[in-house]
């Protein structure tokens, strides 16, 4: 039985990318045409069959979400699609975006129809500008096939897409930090409540989802809410698109049901395909570096929302970051916490200077220059942090850390001894010996 089924990635690599005949030719725009077809609360009832969660990391319920904005009778609303992907270890929103954009927005037109709302925003991480204009070309394209703009399909209803850009900052991918980088101003934050669906884009509801929680809206609408569940587990509907990489043979992009275990998406040679060299799995990093670290253990935990939380790890943005027995758990989590470090927006002191005081630690302990009281205050930080950072990015930045402490503390102990399991730390060339 194939471990892969393309659901929402089968037109990648195989279309063009802006080309609207060839999409309606592979099957596209007719959950569209279905939807006009359609009452709101019934696309709504049929998201919530299809227990469709949040596929950028939080994982919320998207029909509750598209329920609650529903309820809310102020107009207008707005659209805005979440394509920031600057979590490391994630790249499957780039496969749409760039393979199979009128995917997107066709999701992002249901929606539209669904809530009444004539714009939506797509904001497209600043690096991938390349994807910016094949987007656009496709924007273009479905205007002038009459699936996006004035009057869609002549049935009076007008939608437009407009793209916004990054600049490079992760802390945009927090909704409510995008929805302030659209309006112009800083990339920070927002103070909740309220929520973002009463006061969103420009003080007004506003639906904000991921990309690829958005590519599934087509076919939920097409083929039923019961179908799309029965694709996955009963608590988790559906595929997931997770990117592997680090010490794993077959690096890439996936679309996997949920219910497989990690040991298929990590060693089944139609998806990742093992640990190349001969080496031995010491931990992978799942949902990006904001998600924590699992073991060998844990192996057999199956892919899906429920099982893998019950088990202390999550399926986040659908990154697996593989690891072999070459990695040193403390010259890891000094490059993590570089990365928070360097994207922190500065607004919050645990996050601000929580992640410089775990770096000085961690360059102590891979020094040989640690003591026993420095183990103490590491755990002080990673718990001051999660508790008390202002956003979910300072609340998560020591997620990995917190992890691996309960996982490899054996190694954080090595290391007040000068032992380095992995012979990365204390070598003659670093002590300029």
């Amino acid at each position: 039985m194939s471990k892969i089924n393309k659901l929402i990635s089968r037109n990648c690599g195989v279309i063009q990318p802006d080309s609207v005949e060839d999409y309606v030719q592979a099957g596209g725009y007719e959950g569209l045409k279905k939807a006009f077809t359609m009452k709101p609360e019934e696309i709504i009832g049929e998201i919530k069959k299809a227990k469709l969660l949040g596929r950028g990391g939080a994982a919320y319920p998207a029909g509750s979400k598209w329920e609650q904005l529903l309820e809310i009778s102020e107009s207008p609303k707005y659209i805005v699609i979440n394509a920031d992907e600057g979590e490391p270890g994630t790249f499957k929103d780039k496969i749409l975006l760039g393979q199979d954009p009128l995917r997107v927005i066709e999701g992002m037109t249901i929606a539209g129809y669904v809530f009444n709302s004539h714009d939506g925003y797509i904001y497209i991480r600043g690096e991938y500008r390349a994807i910016q204009k094949v987007f656009q070309s496709a924007i273009d394209n479905a205007v002038k096939a009459g699936y996006l703009g004035q009057s869609i399909n002549g049935t009076g209803f007008q939608f437009n897409i407009h793209i916004m850009t990054g600049a490079g900052a992760y802390v945009c991918g927090e909704n409510s930090a995008l929805l302030n980088s659209i309006e112009g101003k800083a990339g920070r934050p927002r103070i909740k409540p309220p929520h973002l669906a009463e006061v969103g884009l420009f003080l007004l509801p506003t639906l904000v989802n991921n990309v690829e929680s958005i590519a599934n809206i087509p076919t939920i609408v097409l083929e039923g809410g019961d179908k799309y569940l029965s694709y996955g587990t009963k608590d988790s509907g559906g595929t997931k698109l997770i990117c592997l990489s680090g010490n794993v043979a077959n690096r890439g992009v996936y679309e996997i049901p949920f219910g497989v275990s990690l040991r298929e998406a990590i060693y089944d040679p139609e998806l990742g395909g093992g640990i190349p060299n001969g080496k031995k799995l010491k931990f992978f990093h799942l949902g990006g570096q904001s998600g924590p670290i699992g073991s060998e253990a844990q192996l057999d935990t199956l892919y899906c929302y429920k099982a893998l939380r019950n088990a202390g790890l999550s399926v986040g943005s659908g990154a697996v970051v593989v690891m072999d027995e070459d990695v040193c758990v403390i010259d890891y989590l000094k490059g993590v916490t570089e990365f928070f470090i360097h994207e922190s927006c500065g607004k919050c002191t645990p996050c601000r200077e929580g992640n410089k005081q775990i770096y000085a630690i961690l360059s102590k302990i891979s020094a040989g220059e640690a003591k026993k009281d420095d183990l103490t205050v590491l755990k002080r930080l990673i718990d001051t942090m999660t508790n008390a950072s202002f956003c979910g990015l300072g609340q998560s930045a020591a997620v990995a850390l917190n992890t691996c402490w309960k996982l490899f503390k054996a190694e954080f102990e090595d290391h007040l001894d000068r032992k380095c399991p992995a012979q990365v730390c204390f070598t003659e060339q670093e002590r300029g010996e």
